[in-house]
């Protein structure tokens, strides 16, 4: 019997409850999610069965059982609470994680190899509670949101999955900078910042399993199939490029028009800081955290390159700003 995505994005493939874990057991899983090799001596080549199994273990065993329904989220003053309600932001977070939890499973559904079906269907379940995380604090600080549209199975499934893949990738990139730059200016409390600590590592595992799935998935299909994917993921940017262009209008279910920034994670330095962040130091600290973030996981595994890589560009044709020595001395930024 062919399950439903529900059922996958719902239940974990031990079927284990991880709100059964202890806080040891959760401070212990929370320093594995960072710090993972895999046993197997020599390189890790994409395609081989060595390297499919090492995504495979590593997405398994960095796994992170916190529970969101016991997240004590912290009591915030007036201002800082404005500050969070303010941000443009919760209805597309809300609607992506929707999305992206019914697009995983319903890859994981697809594939037939049982490593990679096993990884993804962790990942759909992981997006799932994203999802839950999210609206566990809308309704702890009372912020208002659209109602949610209905969440449609995607017709072409291999399409949809690698667009919400390479976004995560850009969209993560950034948002390492600046949970970092929110992080140093203090201007969100540190209780808050911390609150959110284990969901943004789990960004980071989540590109870090798409970009090894990229890889052994190139090298494992045959090579006639390889010109027509390529199309399709050079189709993939172009349509993420269209899609970042400008404000996205969206309606919720009830037919009314809302506008959200879906760019914030590139333009949003000035919401979560009381400074003024140049484009220039915004990079670099994107890059710094990148590296920060992936450096615990076996170095032979794939990192994702394009968005690092192009950040890299646009930072060589960048001035230097005068006050970026202040920011680079910064705790956390080398």
């Amino acid at each position: 019997m062919t399950k439903s995505l529900s059922d996958i994005y719902t239940t974990l493939p031990e079927a284990r409850d991880p709100g059964a874990a202890t806080a040891d057991a959760v401070a212990k899983a929370d320093f594995n999610a960072r710090h993972w090799s895999s046993p197997v001596a020599g390189p890790l080549k994409p395609g081989s069965p060595a390297h499919k199994k090492a995504v495979a273990d590593m997405f398994r065993e960095t796994f992170n059982p916190y529970k969101p329904s016991v997240i004590e989220w912290p009591e915030l003053d007036a201002e800082t609470l404005q500050r969070v309600t303010s941000l443009p932001i919760w209805d597309i977070a809300v609607q992506t994680e929707g999305k992206a939890r019914l697009r995983m499973a319903a890859y994981a559904r697809l594939i037939d190899d049982p490593d990679m079906k096993d990884a993804l269907s962790r990942n759909a379940w992981e997006e799932n509670r994203h999802k839950e995380v999210l609206s566990k604090m809308v309704a702890a600080y009372n912020i208002p949101l659209a109602s949610e549209p209905p969440y449609i199975e995607p017709r072409d499934v291999e399409w949809a999955y690698m667009v919400t893949g390479f976004s995560e990738c850009v969209d993560s990139f950034f948002a390492f900078g600046l949970f970092a730059i929110a992080q140093k200016s203090a201007f969100f409390p540190p209780a808050l910042i911390d609150t959110f600590e284990p969901v943004m590592q789990e960004e980071c595992r989540h590109i870090l399993l798409f970009a090894n799935w990229l890889a052994w998935h190139r090298a494992t299909m045959p090579w006639w199939k390889r010109p027509w994917f390529e199309a399709r993921v050079l189709g993939v940017w172009f349509f993420l490029l269209y899609e970042r262009l400008g404000m996205v209008t969206t309606f919720d279910a009830d037919g009314n028009k809302h506008e959200q920034d879906n760019n914030f994670t590139v333009n949003g330095t000035k919401e979560v800081a009381d400074v003024d962040v140049k484009l220039r130091d915004m990079i670099d600290i994107c890059l710094i955290e990148n590296a920060r973030r992936f450096s615990g996981y076996d170095p032979r595994l794939v990192r994702p390159k394009l968005a690092p890589n192009l950040a890299r560009i646009i930072r060589f044709f960048l001035p230097r700003t005068p006050n970026s020595a202040s920011l680079e001395s910064q705790p956390g930024a080398a």
